[in-house]
């Protein structure tokens, strides 16, 4: 994919070409307009676009973030045409986001995602060696997008801190193993396929799914891995403190799980 171009977005039709990439990718139901775009290219946050031939085939948006001093970056979107996906392109793209962010001395990243959604799951925390220790329940609230399922909008909040050594050892394709006492949060490896068919059952191993996040991140644990089974995936919760490189910004009550 080399001639797949990776830079900042910066004209409205390229703005507008991304919001047709969401449309492409959710539907127009959670979508957002590119008035956002434009807001957030000009208030501290990036616009990052995939462009073939000038053709905008994925994008990453992000927000500018300000929590008890400490700037960071709210990743709220990154999407892929479907012809260009299981290419790198989304790989790509968070690569040049985080040297972005770097150069501008900004060394955290988040963003949200779905836990049963284990491709993302693996590609935030395998791929690119991001955490998670929160959880917020019904993020979004209930939408009418099909892609949700009718389910509540449960998500894990990824955090990439960008020069941390667990990071910078991913990146390199020489993680570090999983150290300390380690917990484990399983669920149905054929969960999509249940989301599909039994909504009941998947709104219960939901729930399930939440009490034991909440429960384990109050007990100091961090998600940093995932372990793909025959019949069950397998989500790995180390210690924080045993994470390599990460220190943990302190959070106030109302931003942690309850």
């Amino acid at each position: 994919m080399a001639q797949i171009e990776i830079r900042h977005c910066s004209a409205i039709r390229e703005y507008e070409d991304c919001v047709v990439v969401e449309h492409t990718t959710w539907g127009e139901e959670i979508a957002v307009p590119s008035a956002i775009f434009v807001v957030a290219r000009h208030t501290g946050g990036q616009v990052i676009g995939a462009f073939d031939s000038g053709k905008v085939v994925g994008f990453t948006l992000a927000i500018a973030g300000l929590r008890q001093a400490k700037a960071f970056l709210h990743s709220h979107m990154t999407a892929v045409l479907p012809d260009y996906r299981d290419r790198g392109i989304g790989r790509r793209l968070k690569l040049f986001q985080r040297q972005d962010a770097l150069r501008r001395g900004i060394d955290l990243i988040e963003w949200t995602f779905d836990p049963l959604e284990f491709k993302n799951a693996h590609f935030n925390l395998e791929r690119l060696g991001a955490v998670s220790r929160r959880y917020i329940p019904n993020c979004y609230g209930i939408t009418a997008s099909p892609l949700h399922s009718g389910l509540p909008t449960d998500r894990l909040v990824a955090e990439w801190w960008l020069d941390s050594e667990r990071v910078k050892s991913v990146l390199a394709d020489n993680p570090i193993p999983a150290k300390g006492m380690l917990q484990r949060v399983s669920l149905p490896t054929n969960l999509e396929e249940l989301r599909a068919n039994d909504r009941e059952r998947a709104l219960r191993l939901q729930a399930e799914t939440r009490i034991q996040f909440e429960k384990l991140f109050r007990e100091g644990y961090v998600a940093a891995g995932l372990e793909v089974h025959d019949k069950t995936t397998e989500y790995v919760l180390e210690p924080a403190g045993r994470v390599a490189g990460l220190r943990l910004t302190p959070f106030a009550e109302t931003e942690t799980s309850k």
